[in-house]
């Protein structure tokens, strides 16, 4: 697991990561969710001792990553701002990691093909893509078949191909019952992914919970009806306590009834309906619309 606690990070009077604590539980894909300036970089480079806390502890398998012996066997971490020498080659730059870790040299050539790069492996790495580059970060952070994964915007430069198959992979490792903690912007590829999630806003804890309680605690569920009385329709679903939005194409979002309950009302009345649909909030609204209400007032 990884524990972190009453984490936090100030620089100057600004505090950016201010007295976290969670914990990112094994079996699970775990995402690590928070607008652009929440803390989430500064939090990972804190577990991976790249950057020290004011305050606070984060421990990996019950270590502070400072005390693993061979760090890359516990963690496998890929970060934004880490990059290889520009220099080496993708082989040569697994090789030194897997020299300086332990790590079996064949290991290289078996990470080298799960990512894809077997044909580019003695290409200077300051040739590549940002998707290339990408894809050496994750050959980088499996390398030592790690119990752990700490992964920030890995799916950034990939192709609908690679963020598939990293999809797959993660899903893959946390059924083997590796932890995976995992950083992203793109709310549609997370809600794919992830089992669990952790929100932060202004560097504080706003939610942590599984991704279904998330979207069905705070997530907007109405029902779609088109009908072509929707005036008439519209008034009876008032009588009867619902609530009522004009969608922009004319069918109506109605809130605090089922759709069977819509149907029978409409039905009663002889009102045919051209369409009847059920409408859970995404991942993307729900999150926007929690981190609109100010993160430091609000805990879920």
């Amino acid at each position: 697991m990884i524990d972190v606690l009453n984490l936090t990070k100030r620089y100057g009077e600004n505090t950016v990561v201010d007295g976290l604590t969670f914990t990112v539980r094994a079996g699970a894909v775990t995402g690590f969710l928070g607008p652009n300036g929440a803390g989430k970089s500064t939090t990972m480079r804190m577990m991976l001792g790249l950057t020290r806390p004011d305050e606070g502890s984060a421990r990996i398998g019950g270590h502070a990553y400072h005390e693993l012996r061979y760090p890359a066997r516990h963690v496998g971490a890929q970060l934004e701002t880490s990059a290889p020498h520009r220099s080496l080659t993708a082989a040569h730059h697994l090789l030194w990691l897997a020299q300086s870790n332990r790590i079996d040299r064949r290991r290289v050539g078996e990470v080298l093909e799960m990512v894809g790069l077997t044909d580019v492996a003695r290409r200077q790495v300051g040739t590549f893509s940002l998707g290339m580059g990408q894809r050496l970060g994750l050959a980088a952070a499996l390398l030592g078949d790690p119990p752990v994964l700490v992964l920030d915007e890995p799916v950034n430069g990939l192709d609908a191909e690679g963020i598939r198959w990293l999809r797959e992979l993660l899903r893959a490792m946390a059924a083997e019952g590796r932890t995976v903690l995992v950083s992203s912007h793109l709310m549609a590829e997370m809600s794919m992914v992830a089992d669990h999630l952790i929100v932060i806003d202004h560097g504080q804890l706003l939610a942590d919970t599984s991704m279904s309680d998330f979207i069905q605690r705070h997530g907007r569920t109405y029902v779609r009806v088109r009908t072509a009385e929707p005036g008439l329709l519209g008034r009876e679903l008032e009588r009867k306590g619902a609530s009522l939005t004009l969608a922009p194409d004319g069918s109506l979002e109605v809130g605090g009834m089922s759709a069977a309950e819509i149907n029978r009302l409409a039905a009663a009345g002889g009102l045919p309906l051209d369409e009847l649909s059920t409408h859970t909030g995404s991942l993307e609204d729900v999150f926007l619309g929690l981190v609109g209400k100010g993160g430091r007032n609000t805990r879920v």
